[in-house]
């Protein structure tokens, strides 16, 4: 389908830096608005610079940034800062090229981070390794605005010399460096932020956000599919709108297709917060602080910009970027592009056997054994210790306890598997499997017996990553493959939506998960650079002393 430039569009013009609004026609010129001519008649609909996604690992909506934008764009999404982490930890540098390169081809505005924790850990098997000389060069690359996330504050506080240079480099630049410091406070937290660090998404609580922007750190409020940080942190808009931006961080298909930032807004307004400071912090703080090449409804701008029905609800008419309409009515004018898949696996089947745990071989206290609880829109997890159940002398899972065996297998080589406990998963029968499990992007799985556990594992080996479930019945089981690093499909947007939508429900509906979205939650229980208890493909981790356990 074929993009139309229109020459102007009428509406009630929102002016977020002056805080009035008029009716008005923006006129468009080779891209760029050439003029604001106000209006004496009524008109309807509000003309809004367009959102931004503060950050956001596309890798995550299981999409190739091309697919991404399609959707993106329906929710008046004109841009995004997108640290390709994920796709690095399994194919390094060329993986990052690789979302450069898709980026490049539909008329959406990509901004791409170098990522700085690649390994995350040493504590995992990733595919690549990027050092600081490979940093630096990135970073050099026009389509690299910023350092992503760093995740190694211990490195930070430890002065590191890895760590520093990469740093050092973004700053050379004149590029900024976001953080990643769950929890970090007081002294520990202004040291970190000293170095140079001017973000951080991990903000659980209100006291650390406060904490943090009262050493300079910019804010950055995450609603996500799985962490949910909204409803925690949305309170301290009014006193710091120049301070925050909103986030999605991971966002899976099926959440991307309801709705992205337009939604915040929407929330945002309806607690009484003040329409122009909730755009500022959706539209304009993203552009000030990545030095972004995105208008803000301003003569002279880049025509980046929509049209919503009201300043309540966020409903996006119409999206344009670059003077080009790209999305009208919910329906996208971006089309599918064609794509190769690039991946890392090698990986053998698994048996039952494979995954059996004596008592012995596994961390106990007082008679009982260590679990993993998983939390409901929490990246963060806590340490239990439960009573085990054993058969035929080995560790098993309890459905009844809800307290179930998890394990992670090595993608990238043949490996012993490593084997943990977990609750709140609430499977009544059968496995759930995914090659998405950051940050390394081994195979994780949950499961109620061996057998599901190694059916479950091997639905995501034989399709060379992806997402599976099994219900008893082996023959009742679904998959979604993910061949593109074993984290992203090359379907069609909307096809890869329905697909993962219906395993969603069949891990709610025949399984009996009672998790929002158990896919995403099981993705970050390999996660071990926050606390409290992770299991990676090396063993069961102490993410408060940063050991195995």
């Amino acid at each position: 389908m074929t993009y139309t430039t229109p020459n102007s569009i009428r509406g009630n013009y929102v002016d977020v830096f002056n805080e009035t609004i008029f009716p008005a026609e923006v006129v468009f010129l080779n891209g760029k608005i050439e003029q604001i001519i106000p209006l004496d008649m009524p008109c309807s609909g509000y003309i809004l610079p367009g959102f931004i996604d503060s950050h956001v690992h596309v890798e995550s909506s299981m999409l190739i940034p091309s697919e991404f934008a399609r959707l993106a764009v329906t929710h008046g999404t004109v841009a995004t800062i997108s640290d390709p982490h994920e796709i690095a930890n399994v194919c390094g540098i060329e993986g990052v090229q690789y979302m450069i390169n898709n980026g490049k081809q539909v008329p959406f505005k990509f901004y791409f981070g170098a990522p700085s924790c690649v390994p995350a850990t040493i504590f995992e098997t990733a595919g690549a390794s990027i050092d600081s000389t490979q940093v630096a060069q990135l970073l050099a690359l026009p389509e690299i605005v910023y350092l992503s996330e760093m995740m190694n504050f211990p490195g930070v506080l430890n002065q590191d010399e890895e760590v520093m240079r990469k740093i050092e480099a973004a700053h050379a630049l004149g590029k900024p460096v976001d953080g990643h410091a769950p929890g970090l406070r007081g002294e520990l937290a202004k040291q970190y932020i000293d170095a140079g660090i001017s973000t951080d998404h991990e903000c659980f609580t209100k006291e650390e956000a406060l904490d943090k922007l009262g050493y300079g750190m910019n804010i950055l409020i995450r609603e996500g599919s799985a962490a949910k940080n909204f409803e925690a942190l949305i309170d301290l808009l009014p006193d710091f709108s120049e301070k925050i931006m909103f986030c999605s961080d991971d966002k899976h298909p099926d959440s991307l297709v309801e709705n992205h930032i337009n939604h915040l807004c929407a929330r945002a307004v309806a607690k009484g917060i003040n329409v122009f400071q909730v755009l500022r912090v959706a539209c304009v703080n993203p552009v000030l602080h990545y030095q972004l090449l995105v208008g803000l409804l301003r003569v002279g701008d880049a025509a980046d910009c929509i049209v919503v029905d009201n300043l309540e609800d966020f409903k996006v008419k119409a999206t344009y970027i670059n003077g080009k309409l790209v999305a009208e009515n919910g329906i996208s004018f971006i089309p599918s592009v064609a794509a190769t898949p690039i991946n890392q696996f090698d990986c053998l089947p698994v048996t039952p056997a494979q995954l059996q745990i004596k008592p012995a071989e596994y961390p106990t206290q007082n008679g009982l054994i260590a679990v993993i609880e998983a939390l409901e829109g929490q990246l963060i997890t806590n340490k239990l210790w439960l009573p085990a159940t054993f058969s035929s002398d080995y560790l098993v899972s309890n459905s009844d306890t809800d307290v179930l065996k998890i394990v992670v297998v090595n993608r990238y080589h043949p490996a012993p598997v490593a084997i943990a406990f977990i609750k709140n998963f609430q499977l009544t029968q059968g496995a759930i499997a995914s090659s998405v499990a950051h940050d390394s992007h081994n195979i994780v799985a949950v499961g109620v017996s061996d057998e599901a556990l190694a059916a479950a594992i091997n639905l995501v080996i034989e399709q060379g990553g992806g997402v599976g479930a099994v219900a008893n019945d082996s023959n009742n089981q679904q998959v979604l493959g993910l061949p593109v690093a074993g984290l992203m499909s090359l379907n069609n947007a909307y096809e890869v939506a329905t697909a993962y939508t219906a395993i969603d429900q069949f891990v709610k509906q025949q399984l009996g998960s009672t998790l929002v979205a158990p896919f995403m939650t099981l993705s970050f229980m390999a996660l071990l650079v926050i606390p409290h208890l992770k299991l990676s493909d090396k063993g069961l981790f102490d993410g408060d002393t940063f050991s195995f356990l």
